[in-house]
């Protein structure tokens, strides 16, 4: 038997919403219900493997089913100590954290890379970084949004302009404008304050995320997710001059928005194989973001070296977890055939 801890950040204690301000508290609420969802897919799948013992991750705000063997932090315990201590007594682990100030590289070092379901810790520290990111796969020939210096912009004929946390997640405290000296007086303000911001031309175009089953090999594009994003108002039609829009609106994904087998999903698949030949530590499930601009075709905007949201979307058709664990070579599962199977199929 396998013993295999899942740990997710925001339902496994990492979090204290009675301490959450009240701004931030509505969208930690958004957050941690997306934590769930991933936590319970992820469990449920590896549940469902012949030869896996899953233990969860909780927290005194979690109300856990029945059905999931879990634990929690001890008082006085720290959250890297606890992901440390269940490691040490589980064969492995798979953690779901936010890259953003390092936390998802701590983690790394708390499990060891024995025990780590997930990618290497070189390419978590590239892909913590949107400016790194941008800058080893620009190096590679894909094309993806460069962080710019304010000199840089001004020199460039966009419609508009974003400013995001240079290690943040999603659409959290992410701003677009029209006009650039907006955007720069917020850049300007934010970098004063060492919030470590990032510049980028805003791409117009469908977003989509890219979802990945990573090895040694390479990657295996298993879906094309639509991303149902938004912002505060339509900045297209916006003719104020300097106000900022809060992306707000992440409504989850649709998995499987477009097939594989198409002209844009080939095209999306060779894209996904160029960034796993510049990031060759993804393993297991990872995911790219990308927007499909009209003009220049798929281009990226991140890369999650985790699980992300759309592994739930995907899980309701399908379990990856088997595929997951071959990737990672799982004894049991090292040669397991990694042909997708629909949930509920037979094996």
């Amino acid at each position: 038997m396998i013993k295999l801890f899942v740990f997710e950040y925001l339902t496994g204690g990492g979090i204290d919403p009675d301490i959450a301000s009240p701004a931030s508290l509505a969208d930690l609420s958004a957050l941690i219900v997306e934590g769930r969802v991933m936590r319970d897919a992820i469990a449920t799948d590896l549940r469902a493997l012949p030869g896996i013992d899953v233990t969860i991750a909780s927290s005194r705000f979690e109300h856990v089913d029945d059905r999931y063997s879990h634990q929690r932090a001890q008082e006085g315990e720290s959250i890297t100590q606890f992901v440390s201590r269940m490691a040490r007594e589980h064969d492995y682990a798979l953690v779901v954290a936010p890259e953003c100030d390092g936390l998802l590289l701590r983690l790394y070092d708390a499990v060891g890379a024995t025990r780590w379901l997930g990618c290497a810790k070189e390419v978590i520290r590239v892909a913590s970084s949107k400016s790194a990111t941008a800058t080893c796969l620009a190096v590679h020939g894909i094309a993806t949004t460069p962080a710019l210096e304010p000199e840089q912009a001004a020199s460039l004929d966009a419609a508009n302009w974003v400013v995001k946390p240079d290690d943040g997640a999603g659409g959290l405290d992410t701003y677009v404008y029209r006009d650039l000296d907006a955007a720069l007086k917020e850049y300007e303000a934010r970098a004063a304050a060492g919030r470590n911001p990032v510049l980028q031309e805003w791409i117009d175009g469908e977003p989509l995320s890219l979802s990945l089953i990573c090895d040694e090999a390479g990657a295996q594009l298993v879906s094309i997710n639509r991303q149902r994003i938004g912002i505060s108002s339509d900045i297209s039609s916006d003719t104020s001059s300097n106000r900022n829009e809060r992306i707000v609106e992440f409504d989850g994904v649709d998995a499987d928005y477009i097939p594989l087998d198409s002209a844009k999903g080939q095209a999306l698949e060779r894209l996904a194989t160029r960034v796993a030949h510049a990031l060759p530590g993804l393993r297991g499930f990872a995911g790219i973001d990308v927007v499909w601009n009209e003009a220049r075709g798929p281009v990226v905007i991140e890369v999650n070296p985790r699980l992300t949201v759309a592994y739930a979307a995907i899980s309701k058709k399908r379990n990856l977890a088997a595929q997951l664990l071959a990737a990672h070579r799982v004894s049991g599962f090292a040669h397991h055939d990694t042909r997708v199977r629909e949930v509920g199929a037979s094996s």
